[in-house]
């Protein structure tokens, strides 16, 4: 049983007919809310840098097909820069600053959280809003992450794989949408980075780190 977390799902099968079973994580599905999240928290940021990992082709693309009309609804210029190393997030950033990027806007996958370290201290360096889907980076000094519970996740995949244990047939069992999302905001970096949240926006966060 794989595990792509960074396509949306947390438990997979694919069946002889091409049916797809699991849980689905929202997390490429999430993307145009999460930009929307980053414009009330940032309002004025025009250009915003669209970091993705260019090793996921299927997610890259999908995630810049969500965020494209999502930019342009909301007045905003989506400007897209790929790393597949740390290195190339170093690089990455140097070109965000010579574009003058207001905000960055990290891409769902799973390299990113495991740079978490990395592209928070970045982030804080050049004075970058940076809004991702893991609360993992926001943790770490990221400013505002937006997706579903992962916890929440592999409870919902547990539960698949004792349905199957005792008997059930994958191919009956119907894809399962996340339903508990997270929405985590770090006051900390906001108040380095001069911003102001809004109350409104408090009183949704599941949490607000201090």
């Amino acid at each position: 049983m794989s595990t792509p977390i960074a396509r949306g799902l947390v438990a997979s099968l694919t069946q002889p007919g091409g049916n797809l079973t699991g849980v689905n994580l929202q997390v490429v599905e999430l993307s145009a809310k999460r930009l929307e999240l980053l414009h009330e928290l940032v309002p004025a940021a025009a250009r915003v840098a669209v970091l993705v990992n260019p090793a996921d082709a299927t997610a890259m693309d999908t995630a810049i097909r969500d965020l494209e009309p999502a930019a342009r609804a909301i007045g905003l210029k989506i400007m897209v820069f790929k790393a597949t190393t740390g290195q190339e997030i170093h690089a990455a950033f140097a070109a965000m600053v010579r574009e003058r990027s207001d905000a960055l806007f990290l891409g769902s996958d799973p390299f990113f959280t495991s740079r978490r370290v990395q592209l928070a201290t970045l982030a804080a360096r050049h004075a970058i809003p940076l809004a991702a889907q893991a609360r993992e980076i926001t943790e770490a000094g990221g400013l505002i992450s937006y997706g579903a519970d992962i916890v929440d996740g592999f409870r919902q995949q547990g539960v698949y794989v004792g349905r199957i244990l005792k008997g059930a047939k994958p191919a009956d069992l119907p894809v399962v949408q996340s339903s508990k999302f997270e929405l985590v905001i770090n006051a900390e970096t906001a108040r380095i980075l001069g911003l102001n949240v809004p109350p409104t926006l408090l009183a949704r966060a599941d949490e607000v780190i201090e």
